[in-house]
Order: structure tokens, then sequence, then C-alpha cells
């Protein structure tokens, strides 16, 4: 089972990078905007990631700072989902988020 969580919260941080994707391409907007919005709002998770959230971190994050930072960040997958108008996949991404990462700090992964 642990290793199953592995997995699945290396799959939900795919998950939040391709939601903001989509939300950035689905923008009524001009296409050259829509592709910005599309890639660009990945980039920014990317960066924010690499510098606050991975295991190799520029500044690592610990405590009530590192939840908050994970909150936002899986947060906005789930945000750009929901104003996307997905919904649905905007609730179960957020379910998933929650129990993987519960599951997570109980198992100390």
């Amino acid at each position: 089972m642990k290793a199953a969580n592995l997995g699945v919260l290396f799959l939900i941080e795919l998950g939040a990078l391709a939601a903001v994707g989509y939300w950035g391409f689905t923008r009524d907007v001009a296409t050259p905007l829509a592709w910005l919005l599309g890639l660009g709002a990945p980039a920014v998770l990317i960066v924010l990631w690499a510098l606050f959230g991975s295991q190799k971190a520029t500044y690592k994050t610990h405590g009530a700072v590192r939840v908050g930072f994970e909150l936002l960040w899986f947060g906005a997958g789930a945000a750009a989902l929901s104003l996307a108008g997905a919904d649905g996949w905007a609730i179960g991404f957020a379910v998933v988020c929650v129990v993987s990462k519960t599951l997570a700090v109980l198992w100390h992964q």
C-alpha cells in the first residue's frame, strides 16, 4: 500500500500540472494567449515545485509552511479544473489529493 501511495503522490503532482495546462488551453481568449496560458501556468508550477516542493528543492519547506505550500500547489490544480468547468474532476482530484497526502503523513513518506 505504501509503494502504491508513492505512485499516487507522483501522479497527483502530474495531475496538478495537467489541470492548470487544461485550464489555460480552455480559456476563451485569442489562440496565442491560450497557448501562453496553457504552457505558462504549468511552467510556473514547475518552478515553484523545484524551489519549494521537491526532494532537492532550493528552499526546503517543513511543517506548517510545507502544508500551506502543498495546499496552494495542489489546490491550484483543483481550482483550475473547476474554473475550466470540470467540477466533477476537480472534486475527484481534491479528494484523491487529500487521501493520498494524509496517508503520506501517517506513513512518513
